[in-house]
């Protein structure tokens, strides 16, 4: 089973695992093929994570990519007054996604890694036919490109806007240019790009256009594995990767609410409340300490530990209450589940940060540059303050939940920004203590804390609970579109038979190929 948000990306995993690959093959062609068809949320310049249940045990891949050498504090006084742009080369870190496929096909694929590739690089030769959600993204992304009118986006809107081409539901795209990225890759296992011809043009566009990315930046870059870290609800244990990534923070929020008799009744505003208040102290707590831990020591077994729940807990209130964090960003990402017959089964989610990402795009290649460092903190002294190779604080996060006894259960993920550790609290709690299976899961009405006392909800939630929430202080506000709560995907196995249950998310073109 593979369950993801575009149709032809699905089915590409699919195919692999008809033709003999396992989960990791089918994940990787999968996101291969993201690329592709769906370019408005992810690309071949940003950056992936990965958890993989394999061989009885759960392993953890950062895939993410440091700030290059020349990026710096001063620099950006120097470039910019102190302030980080959205778009150009200044955001862009060395991406790290392409690395991460490799290394995952290293360690667990079965199929030739060209092989797997395949069938995206035919995607972007042959063309495609653009799904309803995709076209409205892309036709906004060139909206608000054109009124940027950036000179560094001309290969951008030559590659992704191409005269003649409208975003619409079941207009055609392709392009050449990612079709040869594409083989490259795979042709030399990922390598090309960090030290080869692509790293070269990645680096002769940076040195012609004004860019700090450089080649030795792309050259240094590793991926690494790491364990995996959890918090315990309910009887099951919800695994999240540590550190530079916000996962951290979904677990704080279940480690509060462990503690507290949540409602019985779905949907009851008391337990709305209580989950939107915990999920606050995690964002606290993620928005203070979270970092590179390769730079500054980030104190997770203290943030997991009982004796911070029950402090965050003692914030708790009957009202709302401001948390006095900085207020989330927006973000754009792809996330995709996969299962194999033997029992493996993968959570990746990779993303180019806003949308397209940074606007550039690499002459030739189809590689458009994610803005990764807009989320360095600008402060000086912050654990997450941008410096020369530096990982910045992460929204993307791989979810997979499991049982306290250490059995599987299966992948799970929310995308979407700051809505991630949000989207995977809300998913937790619809399982593990509603009861739903994972469709009811994922399209049951979301909430989304914003910024102090501001949440934003569904309007399907019912203005009876909406009323109630407003009692209780919550500056509420009704949105309907559902594009910002978030896309998931799960995958749940039965132990006891191996069968397969997936959900998919109705707010975007999602879908579950199955074999």
């Amino acid at each position: 089973m593979v369950a993801t948000s575009q149709p032809l990306a699905a089915q590409v995993g699919q195919s692999l695992l008809q033709r003999g690959g396992n989960a990791v093959d089918a994940a990787i062609g999968t996101a291969a093929a993201l690329t592709v068809v769906e370019p408005t949320s992810n690309g071949l310049g940003g950056d992936l994570f990965a958890l993989v249940w394999e061989g009885g045990e759960l392993h953890g891949l950062n895939a993410s990519g440091a700030a290059p050498a020349a990026l710096s504090l001063d620099a950006l006084a120097e470039r910019h007054g102190g302030e980080m742009p959205r778009h150009g080369w200044t955001p862009v870190t060395v991406p790290g996604g392409v690395r991460g496929w490799a290394d995952l096909h290293a360690r667990f694929g079965r199929l030739p890694f060209a092989d797997v590739l395949a069938p995206a690089v035919a995607l972007a030769r042959e063309g495609y036919p653009l799904s309803p959600v995709l076209a409205t993204s892309w036709a906004r992304a060139i909206s608000i490109y054109r009124r940027l009118n950036l000179p560094i986006m001309e290969e951008w809107f030559r590659v992704f806007a191409p005269d003649g081409f409208t975003p619409a539901p079941g207009a055609l795209w392709r392009s050449e240019g990612h079709a040869r990225t594409l083989e490259l890759i795979g042709a030399t296992n990922g390598a090309a790009f960090y030290e080869g011809e692509l790293a070269e043009r990645i680096d002769a566009h940076s040195q012609a256009t004004g860019g700090l990315l450089r080649g030795s930046d792309l050259a240094q870059h590793r991926s690494e594995w790491v364990t995996p870290i959890h918090a315990d609800y309910g009887g099951h244990r919800i695994y999240e990767i540590p550190p530079n990534g916000q996962g951290i923070a979904a677990l704080i929020a279940l480690n509060v609410l462990n503690g507290v008799d949540l409602p019985e009744q779905w949907g009851d505003p008391a337990g709305l409340h209580l989950q939107i208040e915990a999920m606050k102290r995690g964002f606290a707590d993620a928005h203070a300490y979270v970092a590179d831990p390769r730079h500054v020591p980030v104190e997770v077994e203290r943030l997991l530990g009982a004796e911070n729940a029950v402090a965050h807990r003692a914030h708790l209130g009957h009202t709302a209450r401001d948390p006095s964090t900085p207020a989330p960003s927006v973000g754009g990402t792809v996330y995709l589940a996969a299962a194999d017959a033997e029992g493996g089964m993968v959570s990746l989610i990779q993303s180019n940060y806003m949308g397209f990402g940074s606007g550039v795009v690499v002459p030739g290649t189809g590689i458009g540059l994610h803005n990764r460092g807009h989320n360095f903190s600008l402060q000086p002294g912050h654990p997450n303050a941008l410096a020369p190779g530096k990982r910045p604080y992460h929204t993307i996060i791989p979810g997979f939940l499991g049982r306290v006894d250490g059995a599987p259960v299966g992948p799970f993920g929310v995308m979407g920004g700051f809505m991630q550790p949000q989207g995977h609290l809300q998913v937790v709690l619809n399982t593990v203590r509603y009861g739903m299976n994972p469709q009811q899961a994922l399209d049951a009405p979301r909430w989304q804390w914003l910024q102090g006392r501001a949440v934003e909800v569904e309007p399907e939630l019912g203005a009876q609970v909406a009323r109630a929430l407003l009692a209780r202080s919550h500056d509420l506000r009704v949105q309907l579109d559902p594009g910002s709560f978030g896309r998931g995907q799960i995958i749940w196995r039965n132990p006891e038979t191996g069968v397969l249950e997936g959900g998919t998310e109705s707010r975007t073109d999602g879908h579950i190929a199955v074999w």
